[in-house]
C-alpha cells in the first residue's frame, strides 16, 4: 500500500509538472509568435519607409508631417489597403494590421520624431493575448539626384539637327542622355550629321528614335545598330533636382529696372525687376548673382562676360515660354571662384557648380562660347547657330517641350555626377535605418 501511495503521488506530481511545462511552452510559443509579428511589422514598415523621400527644403519641424503625407500617398498609389497610416500632429500611427486571423496575429506601429535628426519607430506584435514591442531608429540623410549622372536630362523629347555632336567628357557618368518623353512617343530625333557620342536612356517604354542621315548616330554607330546597342527603352525614372532660386536672393543688392542703361555696363549682384524685359548690348560684365524676376524676357546681345550665376525665379511647372533668357551674342564664362576678393563676393565664391538655374524660363544660346561653368537648368533649352563649347555641368530641361540642339558646333558636357551638388539645388531627404538602435521594449 505504501508503494502504491508513493507511485500515485509521483504520478500526480509528474502530471502537474507536465501540465505546467506544457503551459510554459505554450506561453513561450505565443510570446515568440508575438515577437515574430513585431519583426514582420518592422520589415513591412521598413520596406515602405526605405522608399520614401521628401524635399530637402522641408524644415526639421515639418518633416514628420511630410513623411506622414508621403507615406499614405505611397501606400494608396500602390493599392495597399490593409496598411493605413494617420498623423495626429505628433506621431504617425499604423493601427492593427492582421497577419493571420486564425491565430490572432497582427502588428501595429507608432512613429515619432525624437529630435531634428532622428525618427523612432515602435512596432508591437500581437498573438492572442500576448504582445511584444521592438524599437528602432531612422536617421534623416540626404542624397543627390541621379539626374546629375547624365550629361543631358530632359523631361521632353530631344532633337539634334545639322552638324551637332553631343559629347560627354566625364567617362565615369553612366549614360550621357536621359529622356523621359512621357507625352511624346518620338523621344529622340537625330538628323543630318549630328551625333550623340554616349548612350541614351528613355523612360517611355514605347518611345521611338528617329535617325536620318548617313552620319546620324548614337554611341559611335549609325542606323538600327545605334538604337539596338546604345538606347535603353523603359529606363527607370529618376528625380529631377528641386531648384531653389530664393537661396540666392540674400546676395542681391542692386537692381535693374526700366531706367537702367543696359549697354556697355558692369553689374554686380543685381535683381532684374519683373516686367523690365531688358536687352543687354555692347560689352556687358555680370559678376556675382543675377536674379531675374518673372515675368521677363531678357536678351544678351554683343559680348557678355559672366563670372557668377544667373537665377530665374519662375515656376518650375511653367512651360509656356513666356519668360525667356536669350543669349544671342558671345558669352565668356568664369567660375564663381574667380570673383574678386571683395566682401560682397566672399560668400558667393563658395556657391560652385551652377551657371544658370531658371525654373519657368526658357533658355536659348545662339552665340559663341568656349566654356559655361556650371549646370544649366531651365524650362525649355535650345542651342542653335554657332553655340558650342564645353558645359561644366549637366544640362537639365524641366519642360515637356522638345529640347533642340541645332547648328554647326559641338557641345561637350562635363557632368559632375552626384558627388558634387551644384549650388541652389536641394537634395532629397531620405530615411536611413539605424540597426544599432534596435531593441525590445518592455512596458
Amino acid at each position: 500500500m505504501i508503494f502504491v501511495l508513493v507511485f500515485s503521488a509521483l504520478a500526480v506530481s509528474m502530471a502537474a509538472i507536465s501540465g505546467t511545462s506544457t503551459q510554459i511552452a505554450e506561453n513561450q510559443r505565443t510570446a515568440n509568435g508575438a515577437r515574430a509579428c513585431a519583426e514582420s511589422g518592422l520589415e513591412v514598415t521598413r520596406y515602405w519607409l526605405n522608399n520614401l523621400s521628401i524635399p530637402g527644403t522641408t524644415g526639421p519641424s515639418q518633416r514628420l508631417q511630410q513623411i506622414a503625407d508621403t507615406l499614405q500617398n505611397t501606400l494608396s498609389s500602390n493599392g495597399i489597403t490593409n496598411v493605413v497610416s494617420s498623423f495626429d500632429g505628433s506621431s504617425i500611427t499604423i493601427p492593427s494590421v492582421t497577419l493571420d486571423s486564425a491565430d490572432e496575429q497582427s502588428f501595429s506601429a507608432v512613429i515619432t520624431q525624437i529630435d531634428s535628426e532622428t525618427l523612432q519607430i515602435d512596432v508591437t506584435g500581437t498573438r492572442g493575448s500576448l504582445t511584444r514591442t521592438i524599437r528602432a531608429h531612422y536617421k534623416f540623410a540626404t542624397r543627390a539626384h541621379t539626374v546629375f549622372d547624365y550629361g543631358v536630362a530632359t523631361k521632353g523629347p530631344l532633337a539634334l539637327s545639322g552638324n551637332v555632336e553631343l559629347e560627354t567628357v566625364n567617362v565615369s557618368v553612366g549614360s550621357s542622355v536621359y529622356i523621359e518623353s512621357t507625352n511624346s512617343n518620338l523621344a529622340l530625333s537625330i538628323t543630318g550629321n549630328s551625333q550623340v557620342a554616349g548612350d541614351v536612356g528613355i523612360v517611355n517604354p514605347i518611345a521611338n528614335v528617329y535617325l536620318q542621315g548617313a552620319k546620324a548616330g548614337i554611341g559611335g554607330q549609325t542606323g538600327q545598330a545605334a538604337i539596338d546597342n546604345h538606347v535603353s527603352f523603359g529606363s527607370s525614372p529618376t528625380e529631377f533636382p528641386a531648384p531653389n532660386p530664393s537661396y540666392f536672393e540674400p546676395y542681391v543688392t542692386g537692381i535693374v529696372d526700366s531706367a537702367t542703361d543696359t549697354s556697355d555696363v558692369t553689374l554686380d549682384n543685381v535683381r532684374i525687376a519683373a516686367g523690365t524685359n531688358p536687352t543687354f548690348s555692347g560689352q556687358v560684365i555680370l559678376r556675382g548673382i543675377v536674379f531675374v524676376e518673372a515675368p521677363n524676357t531678357i536678351s544678351f546681345n554683343g559680348n557678355t562676360t559672366i563670372t557668377g550665376i544667373i537665377v530665374g525665379d519662375g515656376d518650375v511647372q511653367d512651360n509656356s515660354g513666356t519668360n525667356q533668357l536669350n543669349f544671342v551674342g558671345n558669352v565668356t564664362s568664369y567660375p564663381v571662384t574667380e570673383l574678386p576678393q571683395e566682401d560682397k563676393f566672399a560668400a558667393i565664391r563658395t556657391q560652385t557648380g551652377t551657371f544658370l538655374m531658371a525654373p519657368g524660363f526658357s533658355a536659348s544660346f545662339g552665340g559663341n562660347f568656349h566654356t559655361l561653368n556650371g549646370v544649366i537648368a531651365a524650362n525649355g533649352i535650345n542651342f542653335h547657330g554657332n553655340a558650342g563649347g564645353t558645359v561644366n555641368g549637366s544640362i537639365i530641361n524641366y519642360s515637356q517641350t522638345q529640347m533642340e540642339l541645332t547648328g554647326n558646333s559641338d557641345l561637350r558636357i562635363n557632368a559632375s555626377g552626384t558627388t558634387n551638388m551644384p549650388a541652389g539645388f536641394t537634395p532629397e531627404v531620405i530615411l536611413r535605418y539605424d540597426p544599432t538602435a534596435y531593441s525590445e521594449v518592455a512596458f
